[in-house]
């Protein structure tokens, strides 16, 4: 799935479309009124706002040109034609109705045919309207008001739909937003204002009809959102935009199993909000992006987890051993380098260096609605870019390159009834950090997790981190008695037999000594000569001791 198709999916999920479904389905609509605030939703986080000045006629910002735009009078149609979301219009209301304020039409058509920058903090849409609708606080401004540019700028680095609609609320007294029909209300606005929309409709089309919300979806797209630092941040603005609106209709006679559902579907994000402040220092240490299913499916202690991941330097250093038998062979790579080439990313920062930018900045390029935010992010210098440091080399100019290679590791762990506890936390820490560091070497781990005789499970990992997938595995243990020799034949097989584990590495985790058969002891030393592997062994309790067969013993 690309980036844009990703975010296109996104669209249908979340408390715009819920909120959309419910306003369009079940409360009453209205017809603005002169001065009356405006906005549509374009995107999931995006609006486009406006001041409503009669005639169907909306005075807004539009952006025309490259970072450039102009103070117009826009149709409705005009004024949604970038909406992804809907065609319906979103009006400044109280109980009764719209609200609105003849000073703020006014002071809108104002600025009428004025072309300026279009920038994200400076000269924005809410900016626009939002200074519209302060004029009822100071009255008609003066010339020095109309022409000082810092005027549009808010109190906010960077205003949203919500400090806007706060704006509404404390100067046109707006504790309500209801849509407006445009398209299927054909009266005279001008001899109506009271905003109740108490005109006759033209029947809605078949294809315009509202279906009912597929809520069990909406679940399930947050259930399955991989918990990255924005992904949280989404939902928590999410959760927060859905306890606004709760509020907003708590005294309107909606269906109850509505209310019930939209209720439930806030208890759902809360909850996905606080499995992640469990397991934040879990994701944090691995770099995971786990979805709240996965983590509710392993059913693990993420934060005593995430303790262990933190002090893990023997386990580290045990990674780096294991799959030596590759570290002599070298693989060279001569290439040319660009003259603007440095060596090491340093960081992120904020410019204009197109050559550099993150690739989350490409996809406002995919979308004709983001794309001049783009351009705006150009021109301020605020794109996210790569911030790099080192030498820079000329052109022509060659580097030679090593990669050393290292081989998998074929893992077997003891899950026997002695393992339970924190013998086994220190196990799965393991594991989960030589998982973390063989994705980034491209290497395999196969895992094979024992109990007694003829128990074992097995769990691959061909260079792909699936943590949750390993997690879930390492709670299938057996529980019972312990046998050494059968996980250690299977390991042995999986090298000989699979070519991608030539030279491979057996790690053999448990909480005591491995005891074998003096006959099964002299079958481990010919399968090491004979395949060229080592074998490590791991005690997660008990104090070290020799071991006839390993080449290492650790104690974590």
């Amino acid at each position: 799935m690309t980036i844009f198709s990703a975010a296109f999916a996104a669209l249908k999920f979340g408390i715009k479309p819920i909120k959309y479904f419910i306003d369009n389905t079940f409360r009453s609509k209205v017809r603005p009124v002169p001065g009356s605030v405006l906005y549509c939703d374009l995107w999931v986080a995006v609006e486009h706002s406006g001041i409503y000045v009669g005639r169907r006629q909306i005075s807004n910002i539009v952006v025309d040109g490259i970072a450039e735009s102009e103070v117009q009078l826009s149709s409705p149609d005009s004024f949604t034609s970038k909406s992804l979301l809907g065609s319906k219009i979103y009006v400044s209301c109280d109980r009764h109705g719209a609200v609105g304020h003849d000073a703020v039409a006014e002071r809108s058509l104002f600025d009428v045919g004025e072309r300026s920058f279009y920038g994200l903090v400076i000269k924005n849409c809410h900016q626009f309207s939002s200074k519209c609708v302060k004029t009822l606080e100071s009255g008609a401004p003066s010339l020095w008001d109309r022409l000082n540019p810092l005027n549009w700028i808010d109190s906010t680095w960077e205003p949203t739909i919500r400090e806007l609609k706060r704006t509404a609320e404390s100067r046109l007294g707006a504790t309500k937003w209801r849509l407006w029909d445009w398209e299927n209300d054909f009266g005279d606005d001008e001899d109506d204002d009271s905003g109740e929309h108490n005109t006759p409709r033209r029947p809605s089309s078949p294809a315009s009809q509202p279906t009912e919300l597929d809520w069990q979806a909406h679940h399930e797209f947050f259930k399955n959102l991989p918990l990255s630092a924005s992904n949280i941040a989404r939902i928590r603005d999410e959760l927060g935009t859905l306890q606004d609106y709760q509020r907003e209709i708590a005294d309107e006679n909606l269906p109850a199993d509505v209310l019930k559902k939209l209720d439930g579907f806030g208890q759902w994000l809360q909850e996905i909000s606080t499995a992640y402040d469990h397991a934040e220092g879990f994701l944090r240490a691995t770099g995971a992006d786990l979805s709240y299913g996965e983590l509710k499916a392993c059913q693990e202690d993420f934060q005593a987890l995430a303790k262990q991941l933190q002090e893990n330097a023997q386990i580290r250093d045990l990674v780096r051993k294991m799959g030596r038998h590759y570290l002599s062979e070298e693989h060279r790579k001569r290439s040319r380098i660009p003259e603007a080439s440095k060596s090491e990313v340093h960081g992120v920062h904020r410019s204009d260096d197109v050559m550099r930018m993150l690739p989350s900045e490409l996809s406002n390029l995919e979308d004709d609605t983001l794309e001049t935010l783009f351009f705006a992010r150009l021109l301020e210098k605020n794109l996210l870019t790569y911030e790099l440091s080192g030498i820079t080399l000329g052109v022509g100019e060659t580097t030679e390159t090593r990669k050393k290679r290292t081989g998998p590791i074929v893992a077997c762990l003891d899950t026997s009834g002695s393992m339970a506890g924190l013998p086994l936390l220190r196990a799965k820490a393991l594991l989960l950090a030589i998982s973390l560091i063989l994705k980034r070497e491209d290497r395999a781990l196969h895992v094979l997790l024992f109990g007694s005789s003829g128990e074992i499970r097995e769990f691959a990992m061909d260079g792909k981190a699936d943590l949750a997938g390993l997690l879930q595995f390492l709670g299938t243990g057996f529980g019972g008695g312990t046998d050494f020799e059968t996980p250690l034949q299977r390991a042995f097989e999986l090298i000989k037999r699979h070519e991608n584990f030539k030279k491979a590495d057996v790690l053999m985790i448990s909480d005591g000594d491995c005891a074998v058969s003096t006959a099964f002891l002299h079958t481990i030393e010919t399968q090491k000569n004979t395949l060229n592997c080592m074998v490590y062994s791991v005690l997660c309790a008990g104090s070290r001791v020799d071991d006839p067969f390993s080449d290492e013993v650790v104690v974590l």
